[in-house]
Order: C-alpha cells, then structure tokens, then sequence
C-alpha cells in the first residue's frame, strides 16, 4: 500500500526513560509504516543535552519555527539527584521552558475522553481545554531568602528618567521575597492564541485571574483581554454565537466543578500548571491528556504528553521486565502534530490519517483493550495488556 506524503518536514524532538522507549514503537508501528515523512530528528535526551551543553535544546525551538510544526517526547529536569546520577556539567533548565520562551506561545492542555473510564468529576462529559500563558510570572522570577533584619525595596529605573523606589516590607528578622513580571506583548499574545483556539474548537472561552487581590498585576490581564476581546473577536464569536468572560479565579474553579465541561479555560502561568493537572486527574488520568503549544499567529506549534518520563516503569524495563505504560498521550502528540502539519500544507489525507489514529487509540480502550493504569481505574475485573499488545491493537484498528 502506498504511504501518504507528508508535504513538510515535521520536526521530532526525542526524549528519556519510558516515554523514549514508547516513542519508536509509536514510530514503528504506527507512524513510518503509513506516512512518507521527513523526521528533522532532535535527541533532547539530559545526557545528549548535557554533551550539546544545552545548544540542542535551542537548535530544535528555532527548527519548530523554520518548519511550522514540531512533535516532542517527555524529557528529564534534571534536580540535584539526577545532575549526580548522569553526572551532568550543571543543573539544566527544563527543555519545555526553554522552547516555550523561545516560541512565546500558550499550551493548550485538552483531555482524551475514552468512554468506559470513569471520572473522578463524573459530571465532565464534555472537554475541558485548560490555556496556559507560558511566559514570566512565578517562572522567570526574582526569589530570594532574607537572612537578616532589613528593608526590601523594589527599584524600577526608566531608560529617560529618575528611579521610581518602592518599599516592599521592613522585615524583623529572616524570610523570603520574589519579584516577578510580565509584557503587555506576551499577555497580548496569549488572548489572541486563546481567542483564537476557542473560536477553532466552536467553545466558550473563559479567562480566570486574582484582580481583586493584585489589581495592578492581574487587573491587566483582565484589561488586556477585554480590550483583545472588544476590538478584535467581539464580532467573530457573536457571529459563532459563542462567548467570552472574565471570571475570579476563585468563582471559576467553583463553576469548573460544577459544570458538565465544554469550554476552554485561560490561565495564568502557575495557575495553569496546577489547574490543568486538576482537570487531567478529574478526567481520570494525566495519561490521558494532550497538550499543544500555539504562537499567537497561529502559525507555529509544538505538541507533547502532558506527562514526564514514567521513571518507575523505566526502572523495572531496565531490569528486563515487561510493563504496562499507558502510551496514549504520546501517540496523540504525533496525531496532533500529524494534524496541524496537514492543515499547513492543506493535506486532507494527512489530516485524516491523523483522526483515523485517534479514533484507533480510543476505540482500543472502548473495545476493553487497555493499560494497566486504565483498567484499574474502570474496575477489579478488568483485563489490561502491556504497552506493546495494546499499541498492536491499535495498530490492527488504524
């Protein structure tokens, strides 16, 4: 049988553990026997970064951005634990991090929804799609231990101007500080990518911030996004009949629980780092969950597995044991990138392909062919493969 040319190159960026070795058997078995592809091929493994000194990290965010589309495997931030066990040169940043910064976009983390396994919210019926900023905030702040008695005070200097000096807190005696920041362009960016992506997915959009406590700080986040909103969507989601509101983030994660899902949800950086593992476990699983990083333009993306390495299943496949990890997330990585490399070229057969994948995957699961992971969750009698036996059903299926 003929395979389906991909037009474009497709840039693949590889990873460790688990999740690397899920990765090829994703490729042999589902991906290269179907697709003529040209793989621009990253190794983003810790040792393979601590050997580049990091350099490959950079040299696949700027082929994403030449290419268009990039597909990635779980990696290793490596903690003082890990920098011994690789013996590394240094404690690297987190490779997401450095490609997020590099690509100044939102991640958009979706849910897989497999019929027969059960909710923790067993009220979301329909998609959450949790919209997380990927720029400054907590993740580029200035944190510091204060040792002593003193006055802290926040400094800010104008290029053309005297020095505006505010006082931060007199401390009695030992503590913390941080200070953190964002850009009005950034902040732009992601309401025009969340904007954008809601109106792509037919979804209401919400947006969550804590204005009433940081007025100044969050209160432009609301501002920005009204003002987004007001002079560039208004007119294309009242012609969609879809909607848009700013919610307290307290009131959001009230009526979030509540709801029966259905909607895409814009959170500030940390916010959306933690309330985007709520809705993966209220979903069922952070193995079942998606996650797209997307330019504001919507021309550039890159698409993972929302979660790490698997390490625990890692370490007994090295002692030669067979395991069960749930490769779900990972194969729609390549779905999801396979799609938006389709609809780039203007490929239908690519994109087709691309659903035809998902559909197999899910429909696996809805057949009573799991991972272990799953079928604990469906219940005591339920019978589970390993990573391999399930990804052949798949296979069968496509």
């Amino acid at each position: 049988m003929a395979k389906i040319p991909v037009k474009t190159p497709l840039v693949e960026l590889d990873g460790d553990e688990m999740t690397h070795i899920i990765w090829d058997l994703i490729k042999e078995m589902l991906i290269l026997p179907h697709l003529a592809v040209d793989l621009k091929y990253f190794d983003l493994s810790i040792t393979h970064r601590d050997k580049t000194d990091d350099k490959v990290t950079i040299e696949a965010a700027n082929a994403i951005k030449q290419y268009g589309v990039g597909v990635k495997c779980a990696t290793i931030t490596p903690d003082e634990a890990r920098v011994k066990e690789f013996s590394l040169k240094q404690m690297w940043k987190s490779p997401n991090g450095t490609i997020r910064n590099i690509l100044d976009g939102t991640i958009f983390r979706e849910p897989i929804i497999c019929k027969n396994v059960p909710r923790y919210v067993p009220a979301w019926t329909k998609p959450i799609v949790v919209g997380r900023h990927a720029f400054g905030d907590q993740y580029r702040a200035t944190d510091l231990v204060i040792k002593e008695a003193g006055t802290l005070k926040l400094v800010f200097t104008p290029k053309n101007g005297a020095p505006v000096e505010h006082e931060v807190f007199d401390f009695p005696g030992a503590g913390v500080a941080l200070a953190m920041y964002n850009l009005d362009s950034s902040i732009e960016g992601f309401a025009r990518a969340c904007f954008n992506y809601a109106l792509t997915l037919k979804l209401p959009l919400y947006h969550s911030t804590k204005n009433t406590i940081l007025k100044k700080y969050d209160g432009r986040f609301k501002d920005i996004f009204q003002k987004v909103y007001d002079t560039e969507f208004k007119e294309k989601y009242e012609a969609a009949k879809l909607t848009y509101e700013h919610r307290l983030i307290d009131d959001m994660v009230a009526f979030a629980i509540k709801s029966d899902g259905g909607f895409v949800w814009a959170c500030k950086n940390y916010d959306g780092d933690v309330q985007s593992d709520v809705v993966a476990q209220g979903f069922g699983s952070l193995g079942l969950m998606t996650s797209v990083l997307l330019t504001p333009d919507g021309k550039t993306v890159e698409t993972e597995a929302a979660h790490g390495t698997v390490t625990r299943h890692f370490r007994e496949h090295q002692k030669g044991k067979e395991t069960s990890t749930n490769p779900i997330a990972s194969i729609f990585a390549w779905s999801q990138a396979l799609k938006y490399r389709g609809q780039f070229d203007k490929t239908p057969d690519v994109v087709a392909f691309a659903d035809k994948l998902e559909k197999a995957t899910v429909g696996a699961v809805e057949a009573g062919f799991m991972t272990k992971d799953l079928a604990l969750l469906v219940g005591k009698d339920q019978k589970w493969l390993n990573t391999k036996d399930y990804m052949q059903k798949v296979a069968e299926r496509l």
